[in-house]
């Protein structure tokens, strides 16, 4: 099964990583190789970004976001019907 959830790249310092959305395997590791990446997530500068269509396809096609992921995915569609 496909999920859809936030992967940590990299190594920076403690509590400030920028992470990454995206389409894994649901029995592989949080950081290990990933399908396709979908949006990014920076909680210290509060930005969000995501590719809305390779998103909803993603989800169409049987991929399960997370429960992180889903809400934040609907912050950043109210962040952008504001607009």
């Amino acid at each position: 099964m496909l999920r859809i959830r936030l992967r940590k790249p990299g190594k920076t310092a403690k509590g400030r990583y920028p992470y990454k959305i995206v389409v894994i395997e649901g029995t592989r590791a949080r950081d290990s190789r990933y399908i396709e990446q979908v949006g990014t997530y920076e909680p210290t500068q509060n930005t969000l970004t995501f590719e809305t269509a390779l998103y909803e396809s993603w989800v169409k096609k049987g991929a399960k976001p997370t429960d992180t992921v889903t809400s934040l995915f609907k912050k950043f569609k109210k962040q952008n019907a504001a607009k």
